[in-house]
């Protein structure tokens, strides 16, 4: 089920990445949702996601 809820949060963070925003919004919800090694994937997945997406790099202080 885990494993599910971090697949999702991946989805919706792709599906939202149009409004900063949002994706900062839904990325509070998912680190309130995931445990803690998921987190840490999570982050990865985030660095190299927004690698060409400057814009959303703001949000990225959520994970720190």
């Amino acid at each position: 089920m885990a494993r599910a809820m971090f697949e999702y949060s991946k989805t919706i963070l792709k599906k939202v990445s149009f409004n900063t925003d949002l994706f900062c919004r839904e990325l509070e919800k998912a680190l309130k949702r995931l445990l803690p090694h998921e987190i840490s994937e999570l982050a990865i997945w985030l660095r190299k996601f927004t690698s060409n997406k400057p814009e959303l790099h703001s949000c990225l202080r959520l994970i720190n």
